[in-house]
């Protein structure tokens, strides 16, 4: 489908999925109008995931291997939980197959009211142990402010990395063989290009040429640290339960809601106040980048969502007006910036985070990941 933009240049969108040109260099059409985001998701559907039987058999085999390797210990594995869909139904799950899970959430000062709510009633009605991390506050949110400043696209990749680090030495100290992941087929399939770059020596590239506070009390990761460090010399692994079954968003709510009460936040990663905004006004304004596309064209491919539903969605206002302002306010008062100052800096023209350091090891990573594409033909 070709449309014409306000700008009068064409605009090409995917004839199955919803992914386009506006603000992606990268993407490739076929002849038919499908694009290369959609294509490699199908590609790779049949080789990655397992809704069905012979996925639930696989399941089930790592989960009791876990547990084996977790007998005589205090905990079987560990997991990241953010209060979002993804990470609360594994831990659901972790609870339904009798797995001792460690939880560990990072507040960093930005969940919603609601995600809040819904990590307690996971951990009171699983009975689960959870960590906290409240990262410096003054740290963090100088950090994140060197993002915006610096004009890239994710301002988010703190929280990662942060979490990442933690996930890894509190696995150390508890001697956990195994992380359970929240990362899925169904909803998370296909993700814009450009916005990998969750290692440390990134991070801190943005921050000396753009922030005001010395960074001498965060943990942050790398990938160096997850394949050497952790992986090679302390074994852990990551196991993704949500590649071995059928997983519906819709399913999964309803699922959760009945076994803990858990409530809706709103769309994807909408349960920090910071990715929601994010993704609902600082990617749109000034990258016109719409996260809602990469979302719903990943439910096209799983099946969970029409493509005529998703152009419907895409109608629908990104942000609620009642709240836009009072949020954005809510944000910029946290990192210490004026309206006018946001403002100035979403005018700039945007930048790339390709433009920044990142480490030899997260660039091999990159390669590594494409040549393994290659080779598995997607």
């Amino acid at each position: 489908m070709i449309i014409m933009n306000v700008e009068s240049k064409p605009t090409q969108v995917c004839t199955r999925c919803v992914m386009d040109n506006i603000s992606d260099s990268t993407i490739r059409f076929e002849v038919d109008g499908t694009c290369n985001y959609c294509n490699d998701a199908l590609k790779a559907k049949d080789i990655v995931c397992f809704p069905d039987d012979e996925g639930r058999q696989m399941l089930e085999s790592m989960i009791d291997r876990i547990k084996t390797d977790g007998e005589g210990k205090q905990y079987d594995c560990m997991m990241g939980i953010s209060g979002g869909l993804d990470s609360a139904y594994v831990a659901y799950l972790g609870f339904k197959y009798g797995l001792r899970v460690l939880l560990l959430h990072i507040d960093d000062g930005f969940d919603s009211p609601v995600t809040t709510e819904n990590i307690q009633r996971i951990c009171k009605t699983f009975k689960y142990d959870m960590i906290v991390e409240k990262p410096d506050e003054a740290q963090f949110n100088d950090l994140t402010r060197s993002f915006i400043l610096a004009g890239v696209p994710d301002i988010t990749i703190l929280q990662d990395s942060i979490l990442f680090s933690v996930l890894y030495r509190n696995a150390v100290k508890n001697n956990i063989k195994y992380f359970l992941s929240g990362f899925n087929f169904s909803l998370e399939s296909i993700t814009q290009a450009g916005m990998d770059y969750t290692d440390r020596v990134h991070i801190r590239d943005i921050h000396r040429k753009y922030g005001r506070l010395p960074v001498i009390n965060l943990d942050m990761f790398s990938i160096f640290d997850k394949r050497i460090r952790y992986g090679f010399f302390h074994k852990i692994k990551s196991f993704k339960p949500l590649f071995f079954l059928d997983y519906n968003a819709k399913r999964a709510f309803e699922e959760l809601n009945q076994a803990c009460g858990y409530e809706p936040y709103g769309g994807k990663h909408c349960e920090s106040i910071l990715t929601k905004f994010l993704q609902v006004y600082y990617l749109p304004q000034k990258f016109r980048i719409d996260k809602r596309k990469s979302h719903y064209s990943s439910m096209i491919v799983s099946g969970q969502m029409t493509r005529e539903e998703a152009v419907r969605k895409l109608s629908e206002p990104l942000y609620d007006e009642n709240l836009k302002e009072q949020e954005i306010g809510f944000v910029l008062d946290k990192l210490e910036m004026t309206r006018e100052e946001f403002d100035r800096i979403m005018k700039e023209p945007p930048r790339q985070h390709s433009e920044f350091r990142t480490s030899f090891v997260n660039k091999m990573t990159g390669k590594i990941l494409e040549i393994r594409k290659k080779r598995l033909g997607y």
